[in-house]
């Protein structure tokens, strides 16, 4: 199950996206081009171990939320307690463990 792949940290390139048979809709969607933020590690990306300036693909947050809205998950119930994006994912995470 892909939405087990799913850490909230990651942005998958599209052909990622592709290869792991995500719909071309939701690509179009999702997809934007995301830029490092030098504040702090957690807001820059990595492509490779290397730093890289900006990155075109998919939040797996926001792909997370795809696949919960799809299993019929009550997203917006499951996550109002978690705090960050990798307890979101937890949470729907979980949800479709106890599903």
């Amino acid at each position: 199950m892909l939405l087990m792949k799913c850490t909230g940290d990651e942005i998958w390139s599209v052909d990622v996206c592709r290869r792991e048979g995500i719909p071309e809709p939701w690509i179009d969607e999702l997809s934007d081009t995301y830029e490092s933020g030098f504040d702090s590690d957690r807001n820059t990306i990595y492509v490779n171990d290397e730093l890289t300036n900006q990155y075109h693909g998919v939040l797996d947050l926001h792909l997370a939320y795809k696949f919960a809205e799809l299993l019929g998950i009550d997203s917006k119930t499951v996550t109002q307690q978690a705090l960050g994006r990798r307890a979101e994912v937890k949470a729907l995470q979980e949800a479709f463990e106890e599903g």
